[in-house]
């Protein structure tokens, strides 16, 4: 590594918050439009590359969008930034198809109603331009296949050119040059052609040939999904989590009380790995509630608990993991337990960082970010609604304090996200030094309810002496003075995979918030101009100073 490396690759300090700003919206209401329950959003999903974002509804409809302003170009956005090639002030995405992924269904065994809502999405690994992916809904899980055909027609249909076509999907035969026009069926209002008519006759002497329908590939494509296997009959319980193994071949789904672990290729069959069901049930005193494989280990996963405790169990100690790895949990402060305090304590979802080194946990008040080296406690530790814990009593008397909030962590691991009420999300910054902490909302204007939080000094990662607290809040009411509303909450959201850009859920609507920020190469570029410069103008000096040097000398 050359010295120039070493300077551009050391550290600069913590990053400067992000400037957010709206993208696009898809589903927007208008004023005083009532929400159906079937389109409120259940799920969201960018594939590994970012290009494809997956909704899914509680009406068991899976929504594709793509993106749209990379294609443009036909590069990669690296490329183009390096060839210094203008690119577009955000990513855009359009609408792409969708399909009914599930229906409701009735277990009459157990006289159980299973609803169609879509509970998770997951990309699979892309094959021959197709694209792959998992939805699940309480208890059946689907293997969908997603892929671009050309639309086939008939060009030529039976008796005789003039006539055309079956089943109305062209006007008339591509060799015929007469003018009568044909109907569908092969019908013409000319009576005399008529031939599928109960009065026509054949002619003397019989037909002289008999046409066959001819089909012909057309230049135009249809986007067609096909459920290609269908995992069912494996859960007792309430489906949480499905997650891809890095191996590509293999996935987890994990109820309350069960972790299995299935072949893609294979749809009868699964294994327990996890089972945490005591033999009587009056003794259970936890439930899974997500579960995660590590993004590189294939080997590796972590699930967790409603006691607020997060395990990892590593795949080749025994076939039933029933002992842990690691075990991740924060140990209760003394004095503080209440009746709510094991409530709040479930975490409701975890998310590896992309490197694999930190596990990021959500519980319903805080947001956890954990390294899988250090279990002896969180290295940092972000209050999302702190306000609320006064109205603990009242949020359990509605039921929203059972509510489940997602959580996500930006591509570069600088950054994590999670959802709150009144269509608000927040961002905090992760990395030494940081005191990002940002309140958005699910709007054409997200900062419109920013909430200033007063900086405060952070500690480092590797720090494991005090955990980092930022973010807490200190009223129920925004910067303007409105009041949080509880009944409209944001539970789930994505992170792009390599750009800052949130994907995020307001009810039925679909909102894309973006923050610009330059790009590593970018940044590079810039600062070896500035040296350039920063050495031009050292040179410049040294001969001026040569010059009036050499001027006292003549005189």
């Amino acid at each position: 590594m050359n010295r120039c490396d070493e300077v551009m690759t050391a550290p600069a300090g913590p990053p400067q918050p992000l400037e957010w700003k709206f993208s696009q919206v898809f589903g927007e209401r208008t004023a005083g439009e009532e929400v159906q329950e079937v389109d409120i959003i259940s799920a969201i999903e960018f594939d590994k590359t970012g290009d494809h974002l997956a909704t899914g509804d509680r009406g068991g409809r899976v929504v594709l969008f793509e993106r749209t302003d990379t294609k443009d170009h036909g590069a990669s956005r690296r490329d183009l930034e390096r060839m210094d090639y203008p690119i577009n002030r955000h990513p855009e995405f359009r609408y792409k198809a969708e399909f009914q992924s599930h229906e409701p269904e009735f277990d009459y065994l157990k006289s159980l109603e299973i609803e169609e809502k879509i509970n998770k999405i997951r990309w699979c690994q892309t094959a021959n331009g197709a694209q792959f992916l998992l939805s699940t809904n309480d208890k059946t899980i689907k293997f969908w296949k997603v892929q671009e055909k050309k639309l086939k027609k008939i060009s030529e249909m039976n008796l005789d050119p003039p006539k055309a076509v079956g089943n109305g999907s062209m006007a008339c035969s591509s060799n015929s040059n007469s003018p009568i026009p044909c109907l569908a069926n092969g019908g013409s209002p000319d009576r005399s052609y008529n031939y599928l008519d109960n009065d026509f006759s054949f002619p003397p002497g019989g037909l002289p040939s008999l046409r066959l329908p001819v089909v012909v590939t057309s230049q135009e494509t249809n986007l067609v999904a096909r459920c290609r296997r269908v995992y069912a009959h494996a859960h007792d319980y309430h489906i949480n989590s499905i997650s891809n193994n890095s191996d590509g071949e293999t996935f987890i789904s994990a109820d309350d009380l069960r972790i299995n672990l299935w072949n893609l290729e294979i749809s009868n069959q699964s294994f327990n790995i996890v089972d945490v069901k005591p033999a009587n049930m009056e003794d259970l005193t936890e439930v899974i509630t997500s579960a995660e494989f590590h993004p590189t280990h294939c080997n590796m996963l972590a699930y967790s608990s409603s006691k607020g405790s997060i395990r990892l169990i590593d795949l080749r100690q025994s076939a039933l993991c029933d002992s842990h790895a690691k075990l991740f949990e924060e140990p209760e402060p003394p004095g503080s337990r209440s009746f709510f305090t094991e409530i709040i304590a479930s975490i409701s979802d975890i998310k590896f960082a992309k490197d694999g080194r930190y596990i990021l946990s959500r519980d319903y008040m805080t947001l956890k970010l954990w390294d899988i080296n250090m279990d002896s406690g969180p290295v940092a530790t972000f209050q999302v609604h702190e306000y609320l814990r006064p109205k603990l009593c009242d949020l359990y008397e509605n039921d929203s304090i059972f509510d489940k909030f997602e959580c996500c962590l930006s591509g570069d691991g600088l950054r994590v996200a999670t959802g709150s009420y009144s269509n608000l999300f927040r961002v905090f910054g992760c990395s030494p030094g940081s005191t990002e902490a940002t309140t958005l909302e699910a709007s054409k204007n997200p900062m419109r309810r920013q909430v200033q939080t007063p900086s405060r000094p952070s500690r480092s990662l590797s720090s494991i002496t005090r955990v980092v607290r930022r973010g807490a809040e200190t009223s129920g009411v925004d910067a303007n003075g409105n009041a949080f509303d509880f009944t409209t909450k944001l539970l789930h959201l994505a992170w792009h995979p390599t750009e800052n850009s949130i994907a995020c859920a307001a009810a039925n609507s679909l909102y894309i918030q973006n923050s610009k920020e330059e790009s590593g190469h970018k940044k590079s570029a810039r600062f070896l101009k500035g040296l350039q410069d920063l050495a031009h103008f050292s040179f410049l000096f040294k001969v001026v100073a040569f010059q009036n040097f050499q001027g006292n000398l003549v005189l």
